[in-house]
């Protein structure tokens, strides 16, 4: 992520400032939401969500050696995954949100009509992203909807942050696990605890958290794909 200081420094060079705020809805930005936008004062006109056919077709069990075919059962399958980071920007922060497809040569008509299909199902646009075979061409259709995007919620969207910095700090990540990860709760080692425990008889109890974990699931196990559920993050 870039600093706050050059997010200001564009916000008054350009019309629309476009930043990354890191990988995925359930890590990079919470961060960005809750730490960076909550410490900067910024509120965000608008999310743009990249995905891909070939990662939707992974969580939905689709092997690798076998992203590049047509695999609409796969791709049900792993299309949960999507539609919680979906839910993650539009209800627990309330913010508008576009789908970028990042289009890879492989995908075909069927599987981009029905990633587009489920999108709209949450009244959620998905736009082809064809930067990479097309040049500037290719980011047209995205572009366009984030411009609008942008300017039908110009002041009227209703961001907010996950938590109160007044909540404790267990309070905090288990309300990041339950409400973005999906999980049902917290298990913490004692080092933890007393870590926590040394953190907050410091004064440190009333800063935003900043959580860790795997990029390759929505819970701490790289090894649950799609939306799982059921699920305990060790702390």
């Amino acid at each position: 992520c870039n600093s706050i200081m050059a997010t200001q420094m564009a916000l008054k060079l350009a019309d629309y400032v476009v930043t990354e705020a890191g990988f995925g809805a359930d890590l990079g930005a919470e961060k960005f939401l809750d730490i960076k936008c909550r410490k900067a004062g910024l509120k965000p006109s608008a999310v743009v969500i990249v995905a891909t056919v070939r990662a939707l077709k992974l969580h939905g069990g689709a092997l690798k050696s076998e992203l590049g075919k047509e695999n609409l059962k796969c791709l049900e399958k792993g299309i949960p995954n999507l539609l919680k980071h979906i839910e993650n920007i539009t209800v627990s922060y309330g913010l508008p949100a576009v789908v970028a497809i990042n289009r890879f040569p492989t995908d075909t008509e069927a599987e981009l009509d029905f990633v587009r299909q489920k999108c709209n199902e949450l009244n959620v646009n998905a736009a082809l992203s064809e930067v990479w075979a097309k040049g500037s061409e290719g980011g047209i259709e995205l572009a366009g909807e984030v411009i609008n995007l942008a300017n039908k919620n110009e002041g009227e969207n209703k961001f907010n942050y996950l938590y109160s910095l007044e909540e404790s700090l267990k309070t905090k990540i288990e309300i990041i696990v339950k409400r973005i990860y999906g999980g049902d709760g917290v298990e913490y080692t004692p080092i933890a605890l007393k870590e926590i425990e040394r953190l907050e008889e410091r004064g440190y109890g009333k800063l935003p958290i900043c959580m860790a974990k795997t990029q390759y699931s929505l819970s701490d196990d790289p090894k649950k794909l799609g939306r799982p559920k059921g699920f305990k993050v060790s702390v």
